[in-house]
């Protein structure tokens, strides 16, 4: 088993080229890393889009699972599950990050570093750099010194 997990600002420019380009990279690493699990956290248009373009993906290789990685809610109710499980195949809350704080989404994506070997990133260095350190750089510092393989987007 090999898992992936992605990372990328709340905004992006959303492109065609873009989303070839992150296509690409899913194919490739289905098949030639064979990655078959892909982790997605909340809070960014570059993990939904990458959550659609895993679904379109996933008719042709059925095998890869999609795993939501909950920051909020500990504990959800049935049909609250049966929503997400619409999109994703699991879904679970880290129970370290139950008392974060307002460190809760920090540790969540550390979650999804930790259990990964390959990081997808979308990162614009000027986006990440106003007055306080983006999430996204928070995770790609905290990916490079655990030693993940990252691709940037």
């Amino acid at each position: 088993m090999s898992i992936c997990c992605f990372f990328g600002h709340r905004t992006i420019d959303e492109t065609e080229e873009l989303k070839a380009k992150v296509t690409e990279t899913i194919e490739n690493l289905i098949t030639i890393k064979k990655v078959d699990t892909f982790l997605f956290g909340s809070r960014s248009r570059f993990d939904s889009m990458c959550l659609e373009l895993v679904n379109k993906i996933k008719d042709k290789h059925p095998h890869i699972k999609r795993v939501y990685v909950r920051a909020e809610f500990p504990a959800i109710t049935d049909q609250y599950k049966s929503y997400l499980l619409k999109s994703y195949d699991e879904t679970y809350y880290p129970d370290k990050i139950i008392h974060a704080g307002k460190a809760t989404y920090v540790e969540r994506n550390y979650e999804m570093i930790n259990k990964s070997k390959y990081c997808v990133i979308y990162y614009n260095e000027q986006t990440g750099t106003n007055n306080h350190k983006s999430g996204t750089k928070i995770a790609l510092d905290y990916a490079i010194k655990q030693g993940k393989e990252i691709l940037f987007i």
